[in-house]
């Protein structure tokens, strides 16, 4: 789905600010057909859980309101109109007026309707948005919900962090013409010193099309014409990680000399491939450095914010990272942009985290109960799970920062049935995408020998806590776990792997002199460990820290005020462990360091 953008031919108009806002049941019936009676107003974006303080708020489950009247310009006559809304998590209903325009499932991907039929240009329009935080055996990602014996709702789930509602991202209203673009695929390559990029664009009539590549000074590189082309590149300026460079795909729908409708692309330049056990972007070997994240701050819970987003690439560029893992679901489109302008490397995941109740069971110190099965992750989940990778290529396919797909986060991959889940969704991720590697991170409790699906994707990617879970408090031991484990996995399958998860939750300002795990000489040591480990086994070609900064969980007692394995503390303060990892990071780049033996010594051979 195309980005919401205003172009010559195409308006838009923000709609974020204070709506009104009111929880279901609380606004009588059929609340979208007159005023929300309520007195609460809610930002947008934001998550709306944190915003109050009546907890009846914060642990609702189940749908909220939020609305507010709209002014279409009245320069908008003979266009169509839309209203787009960036994310209702995790299932949104659009209303205008009376009518019913939208519904959507899946809580972090864009929705839209043509609004045309039943607004004015330089009318007013009452807009309600309904948005549903429940999770069920057949959403992405899974959960359930249950009643206790005084009525209240309680959502359970199986991923940790909070589940936070609402209206996250941006709502827009927008124009554009009756025959426009509506969607563009670029998909690009090298040859020699030529840059080689491919389109497709569709539009919503049959249309004569003009397609224009720009260079970063806004001169003419190539142009073509139609639906599908190939335009070259002489003397190609690449994107390369840390070294961004941009051209601009002008789409436009002509008609004689009048264009009816225009509408651009960033386009970057470069190629991804696994070879090996290699990691290829443009040819050369990479090495990510950086972190799995949240979509988290305080008071806005997931809803975007322009001035974190600033700030936390700031942290990732003082800390030496390249990269970080969208988990554990897409990021706002803001994101992955400012990532194609700035050159940092995107493993961008889909919302499937949870689909193990092997984790269940071993939390609860219960009967495991099978994750794939009729009655618990079934082909209804699956469909779920298919439509959110359809979402998430739709939306994320151009951007060159995008270098690989993750489908899903600690799958219960060593079950039966796991195989007959995954392969027609690897399938189809291929079908959709064939460019780009497909991965998904793997939980400790699938092991090299008994996992059912790793020879599916491209690349290896381990979630693992030696050191905290197994062996806390004892390095040693977790050292000659770790490389046993990396080893089996590089000695089984040949393939790249990255350390998708590593590390140890840490309270700033504990400190000791032993090692004692929740000290931050602790969660520096543990880093240590690990990076000696990945510098002698060949084949890890990548190491992302768990978590970039502290962030909110469900309640637990195995939790003290949210997750604390940030190596920045939620309002981005720093621990001891970021400045250990800025003196590796910012020496090694983006190749992957020299190895040593287990006394700290580099090895000359390899």
């Amino acid at each position: 789905m195309l980005k919401a953008k205003a172009t010559a031919t195409r308006e838009l108009l923000s709609l974020d600010g204070l709506w009104r806002f009111a929880l279901d049941g609380a606004a009588g019936d059929e609340p979208w057909r007159a005023t929300l009676d309520s007195t609460l107003e809610a930002a947008v974006p934001a998550s709306f859980n944190d915003l109050f303080v009546d907890p009846a708020v914060r642990d609702h489950v189940g749908w909220v309101w939020y609305q507010r009247s709209v002014r279409v310009p009245r320069g908008w006559a003979g266009d169509r109109i839309f209203v787009r809304v960036d994310a209702a998590t995790h299932a949104g209903r659009v209303y205008v007026g009376d009518e019913l325009v939208a519904e959507h499932a899946g809580g972090y991907t864009p929705f839209e309707a043509d609004i045309t039929e039943v607004v004015t240009a330089g009318g007013e329009f009452r807009l309600t948005i309904a948005v549903s935080n429940e999770l069920t055996g057949t959403t992405i990602p899974p959960g359930s919900i249950t009643v206790t014996e005084d009525g209240r709702r309680q959502q359970k789930y199986l991923h940790d962090f909070y589940n936070y509602g609402g209206l996250a991202r941006s709502v827009w209203l927008y124009s554009a013409p009756s025959v426009r673009v509506t969607d563009v695929t670029v998909v690009t390559d090298v040859d020699g010193s030529t840059g080689v990029v491919g389109y497709t664009v569709a539009t919503s009539a049959p249309a004569e099309l003009r397609v224009r590549l720009l260079d970063a000074a806004l001169a003419e590189v190539a142009s073509a014409s139609g639906t599908r082309g190939v335009l070259r590149v002489p003397d190609v300026r690449l994107w390369q990680p840390g070294a961004a460079y941009l051209y601009e795909l002008i789409v436009e729908v002509v008609d004689g000399d009048t264009v009816a409708d225009t509408y651009p692309v960033a386009v970057g330049v470069r190629t991804v491939e696994v070879r090996g056990s290699e990691f290829l972007i443009n040819g050369a070997p990479f090495y990510f450095t950086g972190f799995g994240k949240h979509e988290d701050t305080a008071v806005r819970g997931k809803g975007h914010d322009s001035a974190y987003l600033v700030h936390d690439f700031q942290l990732l560029e003082w800390i030496g990272a390249n990269s970080f893992r969208t988990s554990h679901y897409p990021y706002a489109e803001e994101v992955l942009e400012f990532a194609d302008r700035h050159g940092v490397v995107v493993i961008d995941e889909t919302a499937a985290v949870g689909l193990n109740l092997a984790v269940e069971g071993g939390l609860a110190n219960g009967p495991k109960r099978p994750t794939f099965s009729p009655e618990t992750m079934n082909d209804k989940t699956r469909n779920a799970h298919a439509q959110a990778i359809r979402e998430l290529i739709a939306r994320d396919k151009n951007h060159p920062s995008v270098v690989m797909w993750c489908i899903a986060n600690e799958p219960s991959s060593h079950e039966d049935g796991a195989r007959e889940y995954f392969e027609p969704l690897v399938r189809l991720t291929r079908e959709l995408d064939p460019t780009r590697p497909v991965t998904y991170a793997n939980v400790m409790l699938a092991s090299y020998r008994d996992d059912r699906i790793a020879d599916l994707f491209d690349v290896v990617c381990l979630n693992r806590y030696h050191g905290w879970y197994v062996a806390n408090g004892d390095l040693v031991t977790a050292e000659r776990y770790l490389e046993g484990d990396l080893t089996g996995w590089a000695g089984k399958f040949g393939k790249p792997i990255i350390m998708s998860e590593y590390g140890a939750d840490t309270l700033p300002g504990l400190h000791s002199v032993w090692d004692i795990p929740w000290t931050e000489e602790y969660q520096v040591a543990f880093f240590e460990m690990h990076h000696r480990v990945f510098d002698r086994v060949e084949g890890v070609v990548g190491e992302h820290v768990w978590n970039f900064a502290d962030f909110r969980t469900t309640n637990g007692i195995h939790r003290v005020d949210g997750n604390k394995k940030g190596v920045f503390t939620r309002t981005r303060e720093p621990k001891a462990a970021a400045h250990v990892l800025r003196a590796r990071w910012t020496r090694v780049g983006s190749r992957k360091p020299a190895a040593q033996d287990s006394t700290g010594q580099i090895d000359s051979n390899n």
